[in-house]
């Protein structure tokens, strides 16, 4: 029993030991670690474009911004179709339509 005892105890340390190492760690090198977010980040939301300039950067050789956009009318354009039928307007208030 006491052997069961002494083997819990060693992996209990070694646990201590690990996760106090790694906060250690991490408070050490936080900066590092918060610059490579932040340039992970940038480069998920640019698309690996680097920088908004420069001819490259713009729908360049290197197909950077706008590389892969559609051309043309947008989607989400609004219709400024004058023979399209208009929509009833939502009620507003506790559902007594405008007058």
């Amino acid at each position: 029993m006491q052997k069961v005892i002494n083997v819990l105890a060693i992996a209990s340390a070694a646990v201590s030991v690990a996760v106090v190492g790694t906060a250690g760690y991490v408070y050490v090198n936080r900066e590092a670690i918060i610059e490579d977010v932040k340039e992970k980040a940038m480069e998920a939301v640019l698309g690996g474009a680097g920088g908004l300039g420069g001819a490259a950067g713009i729908g360049g050789a290197a197909g950077g911004l706008g590389g892969d956009l559609p051309v043309g009318a947008p989607d989400l354009s609004p219709q400024t179709n004058p023979q399209a039928t208009p929509q009833a307007e939502a009620p507003s208030g506790f559902g007594v339509s405008k007058f």
